[in-house]
Parts: structure tokens; C-alpha cells; sequence
């Protein structure tokens, strides 16, 4: 898998330098490492990073609720990412806008709230990668699909379909919150999973995401800052 999971602050690679407005950082968590996400803890509390936004197309399936979905996006914009998104629901998103502030009294470009249809994106490049947002149900169209470097689409699911089987295998990281029972099934038959880590889906409490991947079984805690938690209320999972 070449979406990594790894301890903050170990990475020895090299990672773009992104400036971030300071009023943004006042409102959402920065990154521990340069380049990469943080998505949470490990089980002894170490901070976990993803790199999402890399010199690649990536793909990240999100199967549970609003909240883990907008906390990925905010935490994409404290590296300096645009963040489009591409929703049914724009409501439920205008929190990202309001992180985000205003620019010469006007909202920040760095934050679009779209229809569920095609409309031509920022460029991406290394010093402002893009974020794109598809929030179109359980069985998403494939509105934007990563085709050039520093661009991720992330596709949010509120639970397993059938039909997202084909979204699901091209992922290069998927995040899951608990599941129930009949669509842990559905995961394990989508990515061959072993009864033990089917049994693992359903017993996941509300703070807790499995990290899944080409070689990647990573269990993680959400932890939210207190700025995070005044935009989007505590960890829980579901809408």
C-alpha cells in the first residue's frame, strides 16, 4: 500500500512545506508532520499520520459519519490543501468554511462547497495539493477521480453497499468506524478479511477507526483539539 501509516515524527522522507494562514491554525489541528495528516492515536497514545496528500493520485474511502469525515478534511487544510466538496447535503459542511475565515472580509478560497456535479478543480501541485470531497451517499458517483499528482479524493460512505464494491477496491486507505454485524460481513467479503478482524469492525467504540490497506490493519483513537471540538462537537460516530 503506498498510502503510509506511521508514528508522527518518524518519517525520514521528504514532505512539502505548506504556509498556513495562523487564524487557521487557531481553529483546526496542524499536522505533526510535515505533509501528513494526523488522524488520531495508537493504542499506547502515540500520534498516528497519514500521508494523504502525496505526489500521487490517492483514493481514501470513509465508511461512517460527518464527523470523521469534516475532522479528515480540516486536518487536510491545516497542511495547506484546498478542499473542495461535493455534496447533496451543503449545510453540513459550511462548518469547513467557518474554520477556514475569511480572506479580505471575504470566506476563504480554500474551501468550496459544490453541487454533486462535475465543475473543473484548482490545479493541484506540491505547494497546494487538493482535497476533494465526494459526499454522495453509500453508492457514490465517481464525479472527480484522482487522475494527476497532489490530488485526493475522498469518498464518503455513511455504510457498506454492495454496489460501493468497486469504489472500496480501488481505495488506497479506507477508515471504518464500528459496523454492524451484516455489513461487517460485507467488509470482510470486499477486502477477504479474517473472522477475527470481522468480529474487530463490530466492536469498535465511537472514538475508535480501523485503518485499512495493502498490508495495513492499524486500529486508531479520533482525538480532537478543543478548537475542533467548539466547530464540530465531541468524537462520536454517525451523523
Amino acid at each position: 500500500m503506498s498510502t503510509r501509516l506511521r508514528d508522527a515524527g518518524r518519517n525520514t522522507g521528504v514532505a512539502p512545506e505548506f504556509t498556513v494562514d495562523p487564524a487557521m491554525l487557531d481553529a483546526i489541528s496542524p499536522s505533526g508532520d510535515r505533509g501528513g495528516v494526523v488522524l488520531g492515536s495508537g493504542l499506547k497514545g502515540e500520534p498516528l499520520t497519514v500521508s494523504a496528500l502525496r505526489s500521487q493520485p490517492t483514493r481514501i474511502v470513509l465508511v461512517g459519519g460527518l464527523y470523521l469525515a469534516r475532522q479528515v478534511a480540516m486536518r487536510a487544510m491545516a497542511t495547506g490543501a484546498w478542499v473542495v466538496v461535493a455534496t447533496g447535503r451543503p449545510a453540513a459542511w459550511q462548518v469547513l468554511q467557518q474554520a477556514a475565515g475569511t480572506r479580505d472580509g471575504r470566506p476563504s478560497p480554500l474551501v468550496q462547497i459544490r453541487r454533486l456535479s462535475p465543475v473543473e478543480l484548482p490545479r493541484p501541485s506540491e505547494d497546494a495539493p487538493l482535497l476533494v470531497v465526494t459526499d454522495g451517499g453509500p453508492t457514490p458517483q465517481d464525479l472527480f477521480p484522482p487522475r494527476s499528482p497532489w490530488q485526493t479524493t475522498v469518498y464518503v460512505l455513511p455504510y457498506l453497499h454492495p454496489q460501493a464494491g468497486t469504489t472500496a477496491n480501488a481505495a488506497d486507505l479506507v477508515l471504518m468506524q464500528r459496523l454492524p454485524a451484516g455489513q461487517a460481513e460485507l467488509a470482510a467479503r470486499i477486502w477477504r478479511l479474517p473472522p477475527q478482524m470481522m468480529r474487530q469492525l463490530t466492536t469498535l467504540k465511537d472514538d475508535q477507526v480501523v485503518a485499512l490497506g495493502t498490508n495495513l490493519w492499524r486500529p486508531l483513537r479520533l482525538v480532537t483539539t478543543q478548537k475542533e471540538q467548539q466547530l464540530l462537537g465531541p468524537v462520536r460516530r454517525g451523523d
